[in-house]
Parts: C-alpha cells; sequence; structure tokens
C-alpha cells in the first residue's frame, strides 16, 4: 500500500508544482528529450515504418527505463519515492503552461491585437495564424486547450496511475514524439506512423476520461453528453474528436470547421452544431474548464492508484 500513497502525494505535489511555477523558460526536462530524440532521427530517419518504429522504440523505451530505473533506486526511501514521483508528474504535466498561452492570446484578442495573437498562436497549436481572424484563432485556442487538456494533463495522470514514474515518463515522450513526427507531411508520413499510432492507443483512456469529466465539470452536462454521443466518432482523431465533442458541448459553442494545419486545408466536421460560435470571453471559460478537469483527473488517478501494490520497505 505504500506505493499507492506514495502517487497519491507525489502527483498532487507535482500538480501543485505545475500550477505554482509552471513550465521553466530554459532547462525544461520535456525540451531536453525533444532534443535528444531530434538527435535520434537525424541518425535513423529513412522514409520507412520499420525505421520509424525502431525510433519510437529507441526515445520511448529510453524514457520509461529511465523512470523504472529511478523507481527502483529510490524504492526503500518513502520520502525519496514521493519526491522522484512529484518531479515526475511536474515535468510531464504542463496544464499551466497551456492555461498561461490560451490567456495571453485571448488578452490580445481582447484588446483587439489580431497580430499579437497570431504571433503567439504557433506556440500553443500547429494551425496556420495567417489563414485566421479573430474568431478563427478563438476556436483554434479553445480547441487547443481541449485537446490538450487530455495531452498534458489527464492522460500523464492516468498512466501514472497505472504504471507510476514510467507511465508519466513514458506517456509523454509519446505524445512528443507525435508531435514532432506523427503528422501527415511528405517527410513523416511513414517515418512517423508508429509514434502517431501508439499515442493514439495510450491516449485513448485519458482523452475518455477527459471528456467525462468535462461532463461532470461543464456548465452544460446534457450538451456534452449530447455533443460527446454525436459528433465524437466524425472527427479525424479517435482522441482529439471525444474531447473536443464533449468541450464544445460543455461550453455551448460551436467548434470544428474549415482550417490551414500543416500548410494544407481540412474541411472537419462541426462539433455541437446547435451551439453558438466561440467568443473571445470563451477561451478563459475553456481555461478555468480544464483546471476542474485537471484537478478531478487527480482525484481518479489517485483512486486508480491503489490497484497497483508493493510491501512497505
Amino acid at each position: 500500500m505504500c506505493a499507492d500513497r506514495d502517487f497519491a502525494y507525489g502527483a498532487a505535489a507535482g500538480l501543485l508544482g505545475d500550477l505554482l511555477l509552471g513550465d521553466p523558460r530554459r532547462g525544461h526536462p520535456v525540451a531536453a528529450f525533444g532534443r535528444a530524440a531530434g538527435a535520434v532521427e537525424r541518425v535513423l530517419w529513412r522514409d520507412h515504418r520499420g525505421w520509424g518504429a525502431l525510433h519510437t522504440l529507441v526515445c520511448a523505451g529510453s524514457a520509461v527505463g529511465a523512470g523504472a530505473l529511478a523507481s527502483f533506486a529510490v524504492r526503500r526511501s518513502r520520502a525519496a519515492s514521493v519526491g522522484l514521483t512529484a518531479a515526475a508528474a511536474w515535468a510531464v504535466v504542463g496544464g499551466t503552461s497551456l492555461a498561461r498561452e490560451a490567456r495571453a492570446i485571448g488578452g490580445a484578442l481582447a484588446a483587439g491585437d489580431v497580430d499579437v495573437a497570431r504571433e503567439r498562436l504557433p506556440h500553443l497549436c500547429g494551425r496556420d495564424p495567417a489563414a485566421l481572424d479573430a474568431d478563427g484563432i478563438a476556436r483554434a485556442v479553445v480547441e487547443s486547450v481541449a485537446e490538450n487538456t487530455s495531452d498534458a494533463v489527464v492522460g500523464a495522470l492516468v498512466w501514472g496511475a497505472v504504471a507510476g514514474v514510467p507511465g508519466l515518463l513514458g506517456f509523454r515522450a509519446v505524445n512528443t514524439l507525435d508531435a514532432m513526427v506523427g503528422h501527415r507531411s511528405a517527410k513523416y508520413r511513414r517515418y512517423g506512423w508508429a509514434s502517431a499510432r501508439l499515442d493514439d492507443v495510450l491516449g485513448w483512456p485519458g482523452a475518455r476520461l477527459t471528456a467525462a469529466l468535462a461532463v461532470v465539470a461543464g456548465d452544460s452536462p446534457r450538451g456534452a453528453v449530447r455533443a460527446w454521443r454525436a459528433d465524437a466518432s466524425k472527427h479525424p482523431s479517435p482522441n482529439a474528436g471525444v474531447v473536443e465533442a464533449s468541450f464544445a458541448g460543455a461550453l455551448g459553442v460551436r467548434l470544428g470547421g474549415t482550417l490551414s494545419y500543416g500548410g494544407r486545408v481540412e474541411h472537419r466536421p462541426v462539433l455541437h452544431g446547435e451551439g453558438r460560435a466561440v467568443e473571445v470571453r470563451d477561451i478563459e471559460r475553456a481555461v478555468r474548464l480544464s483546471r476542474r478537469v485537471g484537478w478531478l483527473a487527480l482525484g481518479v488517478a489517485v483512486a486508480l492508484a491503489p490497484r497497483r501494490r508493493r510491501r512497505c520497505a
């Protein structure tokens, strides 16, 4: 039972650390992992799925292995175990940075400075900002807040509850690899296939939990359920569709539609078509919903943690 308390205390401390401190401007562990993964890519890249799978195995496997070794090293010290879990949770959870970037864009839009909002949007998502007006930017921000609530907070906590520190690090490693090589560009269509598919698999439980918690924490539970059931499956992503549809219904807004991403135009289905168009004020509403979902997810993760057992040292 000690491992269960270690995870509960450590994950709570990590989430609190993220709330109070956010991400460092320099030297963030995820950024360091990204640089290492980029170095591996430069050695391994071939226009082939097998080489891409090897890249995923080397990078994600190293993160999981490092977490397992660190957990083994501190197994006899409860304080060290809690500290390690807290450090890992802080490193992989990105709720505060997500909120900060979303609010910065929302502030620029509220001040009527669309150019600044366009300049900051790439810090949050991969949309082509030049193709977006103020309303389009606001919609992109709300969609990104919804999706990243699952990717940057809830999914990590779920896998931390299941597999401890290796689960926390492994999930964030795969999510980072997907962001780096998992998109459908000419260069990464084959090479990034393994990272993208593994990210879909690992993201599945966190996305469903995020959607369920948005139902509980949102302004319109019925709207969230209705949008989830009616529209989630229309989205090209098996996980983003669930989360974005649930957030759309919970907030009473309409998401989806035409967007420009990675140099190509996509005509995505509308999510919660009965909702109104996104307004600038909905960015703050989405951030607050994301915060509530994150803390509720911590409670669920702690409740899941007793499934793991080890004897007290």
